[in-house]
């Protein structure tokens, strides 16, 4: 039994010595490539700078246009699902029978095993297409479309999160809300939303980190045009929809043009290794431990 369990021990760690491996390798990859455009391109530039064209003749490295277009679909992602995964959450804790719960939480949860790629589609095919119905000067490819489906996907992750932080906060704060008089609306509302906020702003932050690294969406629906601005309505690019398009293969191999993605590869890994961090702070500074 001792020699089973030392077998047991050994591949566990391995295991989890292979997912270290991994993160190492990538980050060393990313680091490598990245120091080897800054050695030709002003890091000052690439911060500062709001024309980003190292595809064209006039080359600009100023990765702002990407930062943008990348925060306003996220920031209209978390928009629309940060309302509806509290509000699904606190009807499956509060309000919806046992039976509802058991079968309505993995069909919401299949909403984020739809390929990203058919959500593109959707937004463009779709969604697009009813938004400019009332809104005439809506661009066929936009920011809006894109993050609104991108925060459809993100639902579950709002929902199912915060539905498990709702369900950690003790029947006894309930039991004492509706004997001081308080309605099913505001126990829910006023003493378990409340009283569960750390796990909700958890599951909020890691929603946003993943909205910020949708790549098919964004690609597909928002257009491929860098430009530094907030307005939903035009075209943008993302980040990630720039990794994209460079990958396909249209720019040599080792030129400075290849090794942008690297470089925006790393803003984005360390914008998204931030946010992590900042949940697991949040997570491990306010939340309520009950007894």
């Amino acid at each position: 039994m001792r020699i089973k369990e030392k077998i047991i021990e050994k591949i566990l760690a391995a295991c989890a010595l292979v997912t270290v491996l991994t993160t190492l390798g990538i980050i060393l990859i990313l680091a490598i490539e990245a120091f080897s455009f800054f050695g030709k391109v002003s890091i000052v530039e690439f911060f500062t700078s709001t024309q980003w064209t190292p595809l064209f003749t006039q080359k600009s490295y100023g990765i702002l246009p990407l930062l943008s277009g990348t925060a306003l679909t996220a920031l209209i992602a978390i928009t629309v699902a940060l309302p509806v995964g509290i509000i699904i959450a606190v009807y499956l804790n509060e309000y919806a029978p046992r039976r509802v719960r058991k079968i309505l939480k993995p069909l919401l949860e299949i909403l984020a095993v739809v390929p990203t790629v058919v959500y593109g589609f959707f937004a463009l095919m779709i969604v697009t297409p009813i938004l400019q119905s009332f809104i005439p000067g809506l661009s066929g490819f936009n920011a809006l479309s894109p993050g609104i489906v991108m925060g459809i996907m993100i639902i579950p992750f709002v929902s199912s999160l915060s539905e498990d932080a709702l369900s950690s906060v003790p029947d006894s704060l309930r039991q004492a809300s509706f004997g001081m008089g308080s309605t099913k609306f505001q126990t829910a509302f006023k003493v378990m939303v409340p009283a569960a906020s750390s796990g909700i702003i958890v599951s909020a932050i890691l929603a946003i980190s993943r909205a910020i690294g949708e790549t098919m969406i964004v690609a597909i629906a928002a257009g491929s045009q860098p430009r530094f601005t907030f307005d939903p309505m035009v075209p943008i690019q993302t980040i990630t929809s720039y990794i994209v398009q460079v990958s396909m293969g249209d720019v040599p191999h080792g030129s400075i043009a290849y090794q942008t993605i690297f470089a925006a590869g790393i803003t984005l890994f360390i914008f998204t290794f931030i946010l992590n961090n900042i949940s697991y702070w949040i997570k491990t500074r306010y939340q309520q431990k009950y007894e």
